[in-house]
């Protein structure tokens, strides 16, 4: 069984435009620096990192909540994990609130370190700037 992931980091902006920097292909591209394909209908198919990570969105409620199955193009042949990231208005902008489940054994400290890294600072730098 593999560790789950969550980590909150908090944002200098709205809930929007958070929510937007994560749906939006164009956005989700400028932050990341790789090409990104987002569907924005629940069961939808997403792709970020050049197609190194693809899955489908689970649950959307916009400004607020995300869920989707993520998979990595090296995993386990159809091995899907759960991405949910969680937004709230706080007064210094918006805490994501973020769970990571159902990563491959062996690959949880790559990906926590992975998240800071190609994530939430790029995203810091984007959103904040």
């Amino acid at each position: 069984m593999s560790k789950n992931i969550n980590q909150t980091v908090t944002f200098k902006t709205t809930p929007h435009e958070v929510y937007e920097a994560l749906m939006d292909s164009k956005k989700h591209a400028a932050f990341s620096g790789g090409a990104a394909k987002i569907s924005r209908a629940v069961g939808g198919e997403m792709m970020a990192y050049d197609g190194y990570i693809t899955g489908k969105n689970i649950e959307l409620v916009p400004d607020k909540k995300i869920v989707q199955d993520w998979r990595a193009v090296d995993w386990p042949e159809g091995h899907f994990s759960r991405v949910t990231f969680e937004l709230t208005p706080v007064p210094e902008g918006t805490r994501l609130d973020f769970t990571h489940t159902g990563i491959p054994e062996g690959e949880e400290a790559s990906f926590e370190q992975g998240w800071i890294d190609n994530y939430w600072e790029p995203m810091k730098v984007f959103l904040e700037k």
